[in-house]
Order: C-alpha cells, then sequence, then structure tokens
C-alpha cells in the first residue's frame, strides 16, 4: 500500500485518550488507516505533503440529516413556523421527489459536508412517494461512493399517514410489509459490518407521530436480528410530547421503552424534552442523542440538555439535521452553534472549544457504535480534516489554533481525507462538477417547489397564510 507523509503542522487535535494536541507535528498513512503520529517522525513514505501553515482535526462525523431536504432551503413559506406547521407544509412539496432529487439531494448536502471537514455522516431517508422510483437508499448510497465520504444511511419509514391520525399525506407512506421487506433487503445488500467500512445501514422509522406501535417494534426486533442500529426523532418539542401522551398515554422517552427502543445500539435525533429521571435513564443504559442546535433553534423547538446528558454517561454527537431546517450542512458551525446555546443556557463554563469538537468527532462514532474513526492515532482510519490557517478569518487567532476552529470563521476545509484517500483538495471536491451540481440542484428544487404551489393553492414564495 501507499504510505502518505503529513509534515509540520502548526497543530494537530488528535482527541486521543489524553485529548493532545500536537505542535509542528507529522502524520504517516499507510493505506486506510493513521500508522503513526508525532514530530519529526521517521518511517519510511511514498508521498510527502507539507502541511506548513495548516491544523488537523479527526474527519468530523454527522450523525443526523436528511439530505434530499438541501433541495428545500429557504423556501419563504416555512421561514418563520414551528415544527409541525413546517412539516405539514414541505410535506406538499417532498410529495414530488424522485431519484434524481434524492441522489442531487445527496451530492450537495454529503459534498458540502465534505468541503467543511466532515468524512462519516449518516442520513435519515424516511419519505418514499408511491410515485417516485423505489431502492432510494441505493440512490443515496452510490452518491455517497462518487464523493468519497463515509456513510451511514439510515432506512427511515412512515407509516402513519393522515388518514391514521398522522402528519404525512398518505402517499408518501407505505405499509409496514412494505418497509419491513425492504429494510432487510438495504440491510442485506448495503450493511458492511468491517472495521473501516464505508456503509452501514442503521433502520428509522420517522417519528412517534408517523409510524405506529407495531412497525417500532417490528423494527427493532429485525435491527437485533441483523446487529444494526436504531434510529428516530425523539422529544424534539412539546407537540410531540402533547401528541405521545394523547396517543400513547406516556411521555416520548417512557413510549420509546415500551416499544423497545432504548440501549446502546439506538440514537434519538434532538433529545430536547427529557427530564432529570430520563436523562439518567438514557445515560444508563447508552442510549446516544444526535445534538442539532441550528436546527432546534431555526424551528424554536428549544435547547437540548446536552451537558447533563454528557454527565449521565450517554453519548452525545452533533448534528446538522436537515438543510431545510438549518439550512447548512456545515459541522463546524453546528459545533460553534453547540458552544454558544450551551453557554446561555448553563453559562460560559459549561461548553469549551474541545468539548464540541470532541462531541463532533469522538462523540459522533460512539453514537454511531464505531471504535475505528473520531481520533488521530495509530490503528485508527486515516480520516483527516485540514484547514489553511492563513487567511484573514484567522488573522489573530494563533494564540489556539484549533480553538480557531470553532470560534472564528474557518471556510471550507483545504484537503480532506477519508479513509486515506484524498477527496477534497485546495477546497475543492475531487468526485463532483461544483458548478454542475449548483446549477442541477436550483433547476429540481423550483420544480419541487411549483409543483407544490399548484396543487395547494398556497405561494410557497411568500410566507404563510398567503395565497395565490
Amino acid at each position: 500500500m501507499s504510505r502518505t507523509m503529513l509534515r509540520r503542522a502548526v497543530a494537530v487535535a488528535t482527541m486521543d485518550s489524553k485529548r493532545r494536541v500536537l505542535q509542528a507535528a507529522d502524520i504517516l498513512i499507510d493505506g486506510k488507516k493513521i500508522v503513526a503520529v508525532g514530530s519529526g517522525l521517521e518511517e519510511p513514505f511514498d508521498t510527502e505533503i507539507d502541511l506548513q501553515g495548516r491544523v488537523v482535526i479527526p474527519g468530523l462525523v454527522n450523525t443526523h440529516h436528511h439530505l434530499y431536504q438541501t433541495l428545500c432551503r429557504a423556501i419563504p413559506r416555512v421561514q418563520d413556523v414551528e415544527l409541525f406547521d413546517w412539516l405539514v407544509d414541505l410535506y406538499q412539496v417532498w410529495r414530488h421527489i424522485d431519484a434524481e432529487a434524492v441522489r442531487v439531494g445527496a451530492l450537495v448536502g454529503l459534498g458540502e459536508l465534505l468541503l467543511t471537514g466532515c468524512t462519516t455522516s449518516t442520513d435519515h431517508h424516511y419519505l418514499f412517494p408511491q410515485k417516485a422510483a423505489a431502492n432510494l437508499i441505493d440512490v443515496q448510497a452510490s452518491a455517497a461512493r462518487e464523493l468519497g465520504i463515509r456513510f451511514h444511511p439510515t432506512r427511515g419509514s412512515m407509516s402513519r399517514g393522515v388518514s391514521l391520525g398522522g402528519l404525512p399525506p398518505d402517499d408518501v407512506v407505505q405499509s409496514e410489509e412494505e418497509i419491513l421487506e425492504d429494510s432487510e433487503r438495504v440491510i442485506r445488500e448495503l450493511h458492511d459490518p468491517e472495521p473501516f467500512s464505508m456503509c452501514r445501514v442503521a433502520l428509522a422509522p420517522c417519528s412517534p407521530f408517523s409510524v405506529t406501535d407495531k412497525l417500532m417494534e417490528k423494527s427493532a426486533e429485525l435491527a437485533r436480528k441483523h446487529g444494526v442500529r436504531l434510529h428516530t426523532h425523539l422529544a424534539e418539542t412539546l407537540d410531540e410530547e402533547k401528541f405521545c401522551i394523547e396517543m400513547h398515554g406516556l411521555r416520548p422517552l417512557p413510549y420509546m421503552e415500551r416499544v423497545g427502543w432504548l440501549g446502546n445500539d439506538v440514537w434519538y435525533a434532538h433529545g430536547i424534552y427529557f427530564n432529570d429521571e430520563e436523562i439518567e435513564k438514557i445515560g444508563s443504559t447508552g442510549t446516544g442523542v444526535a445534538h442539532c442546535p441550528s436546527s432546534n433553534l431555526r424551528l424554536g423547538s428549544g435547547i437540548a440538555p446536552v451537558p447533563e446528558l454528557r454527565a449521565a454517561g450517554a453519548p452525545v454527537g452533533l448534528a446538522v439535521d436537515g438543510s431545510a431546517s438549518n439550512d447548512s450542512s456545515n459541522m463546524l458551525l453546528e459545533a460553534r452553534q453547540a458552544l454558544l446555546v450551551q453557554r446561555i443556557r448553563r453559562g460560559v463554563s459549561s461548553t469549551t472549544a474541545m468539548s464540541v469538537l470532541e462531541m463532533a468527532t469522538l462523540g459522533g462514532a460512539r453514537v454511531l457504535g464505531r471504535d475505528d474513526i473520531g481520533s488521530i492515532e495509530p490503528g485508527k482510519a486515516a480520516d483527516l480534516a485540514i484547514f489553511d490557517t492563513r487567511q484573514l478569518a484567522f488573522a489573530g487567532g494563533m494564540h489556539d489554533p484549533i480553538a480557531s476552529l470553532v470560534f472564528c470563521t474557518p471556510g471550507r476545509a483545504d484537503m480532506v481525507f477519508v479513509n486515506g484517500e484524498l477527496v477534497v483538495k485546495g477546497g475543492k471536491l475531487r468526485g463532483a462538477d461544483e458548478d454542475e451540481l449548483f446549477n442541477r440542484a436550483n433547476t429540481i428544487a423550483s420544480s419541487l417547489v411549483a409543483a407544490a404551489t399548484t396543487e395547494t393553492g398556497n405561494d410557497y414564495m411568500k410566507p404563510r397564510g398567503e395565497k395565490l
């Protein structure tokens, strides 16, 4: 295998057991993995890259996304509404997605993540319009392979449409039989449990208000039969809490416990409205949480109790969430948001730059059940995000180059390695033409909004309440 020596980085945040930050450091990559980290390494190599002026962090890990939503950013009708109204309106747009929209949305979202230092991303795709082509998870996985990003697609699902008391239209939900059959197929055809795997699958019924008890229980049984993880939205809003109490007679977390959804193979997105007893239960069971601060603020949903969850022992990772509620796929901006929002909630000393970078790397790896990513040390996958500090955004910030990635405005990564492959070079994707992708995405996005406007009579280019 080819050995690549990265030389003389200004600083390397290892995220090893001692959380060391090395100065003037080298990193040796052999094939897919890191074999040495330190200063003045003398091991043999085939290729040398000078990292003068650059800082290195482990590739960031995004634990929750909805990639197709990159086509629905900043739509005027849903800029200023809360989650349930936001969903009701956007379902009318999403009803029109097809395989090409899913492919382009995945390329846009995953490309943006790579360009900002993320090397591993999940996606929660739960929308399967009846008129769309089948195998939409496969389409996403193919897009991830094109770009070279490590991917954890989750086979999402909705079985409770409006006719059964749910929020989504009936023509975007599926029967439990369809869902379970395709879930098994996706695991069989896409899931790779081996070390350094580039694709691992999870099962992900959408939320307590869009699926039935039976589907939650059957999905858990199927996932555990095949040794894959489980994911869903939970405790995101007070509306959801009210729905669960009215529908199930239980708060969201007790409902999850009833249907078998607690444990170290489960992670929830959001996790805002947990009480103290529930936080302790999440921690003691090793159940994970994907913290989505920007989305939570954008929709006015609330602020997750992250310090309390971490203190209880729960794995907590960071996530950008869907690009229709963020509207960005930038993990360093998410880390900055996580730092700032907890300082308002819990005080300035509650959250540090290193703690949010830890959540964005090791925390995400733990949420996804991976011990081969998340840090820069021998034996780990060569997933590296490299930023050039020789730009105005960092001027005056070299007192602490690693912290400056959170406190300052980093912009694009200069280089990104995934599994030892250079997938971003000079701040450009190597697996896609960005101009072509930009134009194609905007064309599809316009057609989706136009279709929803025509069918509903609601003008999606104006604030909610205005008709054509």
